[in-house]
């Protein structure tokens, strides 16, 4: 452990300390010697005006009528910490939706990135060492999205139009933005559709014009979405309305039973070494697209609807090679 991470540990021993923590005790938190537990004591009261008390008998503690008021000056985080938030806005970056709030982050990232390069003994921090590939995202319209940022956050109501892809029909729309979603590399925002009194999610690079409106947003409580917007497969919202069964070749089964398809997938291993999923869908457009990117490792068992679903979508796309 640095000087930078034991000033920072030293810091949440006595902040979060009720009675004097006594030298020894230090010396085994920060694994230190006892003359360098008094030079960070004295680093912290005297450079960094913290509030220590004490002595090195009774031990040492924050003053209880300041403790809960001080905090360290500027940016004070471990080094799991500043590689978690690294990594964190490189993905934010490459998510196709950062581009503002990556500009807005730049600065904090080269306050990062000379952190670590200190804490590391390096003379840069090799960013580049941090890899993020993104997964077929979609391009945004960046003032569309700062739009949809801000209503969410500033809990305002949003006006945009939108283009749904499935009939490429334009639409206006007034929301209460909910929450963005970010799932498969793409953007979705959860509201409150005021026309048609319901809650949507919306795609955000389907969303053009998009104006932050004055009226306050409608609330939905966080039960309420996790029900209707998350009970049921992937982003398509809504009750489930039925379940369904795919067992799974045993070549691939081993992958398929690491894998996180629903909240209430249940999934077996089979005698002959198959993999069972069973697990709820609403809308099956995005299940048959999971389902079929496997091929022939992957069998719809019930229910027959869905089985003949699959069988239709493989039976046009089969005659495309018999032309």
């Amino acid at each position: 452990m640095d000087r930078y991470e034991r000033i920072n540990a030293l810091h949440r021993i006595l902040k979060a300390a009720r009675y004097p923590v006594t030298v020894p005790r230090l010396q085994e938190e920060l694994a230190c010697s006892r003359a360098t537990v008094y030079r960070d004591l004295a680093f912290l009261r005297d450079a960094l005006m913290a509030p220590v008390e004490g002595d090195g008998e009774a031990g040492f503690r924050y003053a209880a009528a300041e403790s809960d008021r001080f905090e360290l000056p500027g940016l004070w985080l471990s080094s799991e910490e500043l590689y978690a938030l690294l990594a964190s806005q490189q993905l934010l970056r490459r998510t196709g939706g950062g581009g503002m709030l990556s500009t807005m982050l730049a600065p904090l990232q080269q306050r990062i990135e000379g952190l670590l390069a200190a804490q590391s003994g390096a003379g840069r921090w090799p960013v580049e060492r941090v890899r993020v590939i993104p997964h077929r995202g979609r391009r945004l319209d960046e003032a569309s999205f700062r739009s949809v940022a801000s209503a969410v956050l500033e809990r305002r109501q949003l006006g945009f139009e939108y283009r749904a892809r499935s009939t490429d029909e334009a639409t206006r729309r007034r929301v209460s933005p909910q929450r963005i979603t970010h799932y498969r590399d793409n953007w979705y925002l959860d509201a409150w559709d005021h026309d048609r009194e319901a809650l949507r999610s919306f795609a955000v690079d389907r969303i053009s014009q998009a104006r932050v409106l004055d009226e306050a947003a409608r609330d939905e409580e966080e039960a309420v979405l996790d029900q209707h917007l998350a009970s049921s497969y992937g982003i398509f919202s809504g009750e489930p309305k039925g379940w369904a069964t795919i067992v799974f070749s045993p070549k691939v089964a081993r992958w398929v039973a690491d894998e996180h398809w629903h909240s209430k997938q249940q999934g077996r291993f089979l005698a002959d070494g198959r993999y069972e999923l069973k697990l709820p869908y609403s809308v099956p457009r995005e299940l048959l697209m999971d389902v079929l990117h496997y091929g022939a490792d992957a069998e719809i068992v019930e229910p027959a609807v869905l089985r003949e679903q699959a069988k239709s979508l493989l039976s046009l796309a089969l005659s495309q090679y018999d032309k």
